[in-house]
């Protein structure tokens, strides 16, 4: 005891010492803060200059992004652009240096940047002119980037709330009939000048910042970056004062142009504000997180219900017939009905065995990388503030998790009763992965031909066909290796020769009534959270609620699983065999709901427009919707084999 108790102090002294030692630690991942000071005070610990970058501009109303370089804006040709790692460049974002650059605490006003002339005579300089509008007019933003911080645009709706967004609009447009869409509105109501277009040539930049702790340089931390953009003509073109009216084009393009850009930037101190909750001010902005609670109440309580159907309708049912067929009267007869009766036939071969393989194989592949990414995501180490970390972890992890996917295809396979391993093998590595290239090689070729920034490059595409093929590939063939050299599965109960007869089956326990009805449980608990994922995807938002989205993923995993026991269950019992394939389709078939939502949520909430941003859309919510699909089907399938196996291995069969 003596022993113990000291073993416990020095447990508790080490625990004392790791937290007193916290502040000093970050975890991998995070990005570490980068101290500014005035140029008098520059050296190794800190730097005066704050260098602002520009990355790819979008829409709400097109799925085709470009980069800061197509619209003939501002540019930066001395400097190059910073490395971007896997998850960037599939991501489609391109960050580019800007001749936007200020020192440290030195504020600027009505600063020139460049003038850029279009004449109305010239072909090139009109083709870049009315890009530049038609970019005004499907609401594109810009989207600039400060110590690794997103520079947003804050204003208040007409409700009164106030909201941060990181992108500002290039522009906004008042149509013939007088009605200015959303930018137009908040930046300037005096905007109102019918079929006209308004440049915001001019930002006013607020950049915040607080003092590091015991620093007797004046060392400062950035924890805020806000800007305004704003709309001037100015007097003289070629010496911009930010005077006059607004700057404005015209559709007629009946004479040359001149835009000259330029931005005031100041400096304020908020000591209210540390750099580890610099986000906060965004993410706060708009209030989800009762909404989110709601989502999460209302997924705990189904799958209460749930446990309690499975507890009461499943489980009491299966500990009475137990009972009662291991018990034999005096004449050592025993009655075998039910459920029992199947026990020469449950573990039959199923049909198209190869592919139900490929498909488990490929889902515990997709299960475990999801699982893993948003596990390690809620603990800290793939911040949202590192770009590009988080896909490139996923992608990472699914190439290493090609041993696993041909590990559980080899070993079913062969439970199934296939001979055609190489077959498997093969089918396992490049079927799934080869659909998912394919839709992503296609949407990249649409890319290409709209000149999009979201277009992944030549070089990333042969990377990730060398990630695939040359590391994930030999994986599965490893891992298959593994799982076919190793002992076939022991069934608890042995299998007829002769098939038995599935006798009539009523309309409830039909396979597509029940994969219908099946699939719709698990769907519901994740429906709420659909929203918030595709508003953040579609909408350019940041999103941050990772420890939701890992609980409501626990929550459909366990909705599955019941929901594949529960009607596996009732399928035995109306002496039906055939479970394998309808465990995997009763849970696999919410992913025909996701894809019913995804329409439901572009034809309600979508503003796209173009047939090239419409075959983006569903292009990639296929990917997504296979993705669920394998998963949702893998997690059911295993539940009812788990199931099956304890449920035959505690009775007695002669």
């Amino acid at each position: 005891m003596a022993g113990r108790g000291a073993a416990f102090l020095t447990l508790v002294c080490v625990a004392l010492l790791l937290l007193n030692s916290a502040k000093g630690f970050y975890l991998p991942g995070q990005l570490l803060p980068v101290n500014f000071c005035v140029p008098e005070n520059e050296g190794p610990h800190c730097q005066s200059t704050v260098d602002l970058f520009v990355n790819r501009l979008d829409s709400t109303e097109s799925f085709l992004p470009y980069e800061y370089s197509m619209f003939d804006f501002c540019s930066e040709t001395t400097r190059k652009r910073p490395s971007e790692n896997l998850g960037q460049v599939l991501f489609g974002e391109r960050i580019e240096p800007s001749p936007y650059n200020f020192v440290f605490q030195k504020a600027e006003v009505c600063k020139p940047v460049c003038t850029k002339a279009y004449r109305s005579g010239n072909v090139a300089d009109v083709a870049l002119l009315k890009f530049l509008e038609l970019a005004i007019m499907r609401n594109y933003h810009h989207h600039w980037i400060v110590d690794n911080m997103p520079v947003t645009w804050c204003y208040t709706q007409a409700d009164g709330q106030k909201i941060c967004t990181p992108g500002f609009p290039i522009g906004c447009y008042v149509e013939k009939a007088g009605r200015p869409n959303g930018a137009c509105s908040v930046a300037n109501p005096l905007f109102n000048e019918e079929d006209t277009f308004y440049v915001f040539n001019h930002v006013d930049i607020t950049i915040y910042y607080h003092r590091v702790e015991k620093d007797r340089q004046g060392a400062a931390r950035l924890v805020a970056a806000t800007m305004e953009p704003k709309s001037y003509k100015h007097s003289d073109p070629d010496a911009p004062d930010c005077s006059g009216g607004p700057m404005t084009l015209s559709s007629k393009h009946t004479g040359d142009v001149k835009i000259p850009y330029t931005y005031s930037v100041s400096f304020v101190e908020d000591e209210s504000s540390s750099w580890a909750s610099r986000w906060d001010y965004i993410l706060e902005s708009r209030p989800q997180t009762n909404i989110h609670w709601f989502s999460i109440v209302n997924s705990l309580a189904f799958v209460l219900f749930l446990s309690v159907m499975v507890a009461m309708a499943v489980l009491r049912s299966l500990h009475r017939d137990i009972a009662r067929y291991n018990q034999t009267d005096s004449e050592g007869f025993q009655e075998h009905f039910g459920w029992k009766l199947l026990h020469g036939d449950v573990f039959r071969c199923p049909r198209r065995g190869m592919l139900l393989s490929v498909f488990l194989g490929s889902g515990a592949q997709i299960f475990i990388m999801t699982f893993a990414t948003l596990f390690f995501t809620c603990l800290g180490f793939l911040s949202p503030a590192n770009r590009g970390a988080l896909m490139t972890y996923a992608m990472v992890l699914w190439v290493l998790l090609g041993a696993l996917a041909g590990y559980v295809a080899a070993r079913f396979y062969r439970s199934f009763g296939g001979k055609k391993w190489k077959s498997n093998v093969l089918l396992t590595a490049l079927l799934c992965p080869g659909l998912v290239f394919a839709d992503v090689l296609l949407m990249t070729m649409i890319l290409w031909a709209e000149g999009s920034s979201a277009a992944i490059p030549l070089v990333a595409l042969v990377a990730i066909l060398a990630l695939w093929l040359c590391i994930s590939v030999p994986l599965t063939f490893a891992g298959a290796y593994v799982g076919l050299m190793r002992a076939p599965m022991e069934h608890p109960v042995r299998t007829n020769m002769i098939p038995r007869q599935v006798p009539w089956q009523s309309a409830c326990t039909r396979p597509l009534p029940s994969i219908v009805i099946g699939g719709l449980l698990p769907f519901t608990c994740i429906f709420i959270q659909l929203f918030f994922i595709l508003n953040s995807l579609w909408s350019h938002q940041v999103f941050y609620m990772y420890g939701f989205l890992f609980l409501v993923f626990v929550i459909l995993a366990i909705t599955c699983s019941q929901v594949s026991v529960i009607l596996c269950y009732y399928h035995l019992c109306a002496e039906d065999y055939r479970w394998q394939w309808r465990s995997f389709l009763t849970s696999g078939f919410s992913a025909v709901y996701f894809l019913a939502y995804v329409v439901v949520y572009f034809l309600t909430r979508m503003q796209i427009t173009g047939l090239a941003s419409n075959i983006l859309y569903f292009g990639y919510a296929a990917i997504v919707a296979l993705n669920f699909f394998l998963i949702t089907g893998t997690i059911g399938f295993f539940a009812c084999f788990w199931f099956i196996t304890n449920i035959y291995s505690v009775i007695k069969v002669d």
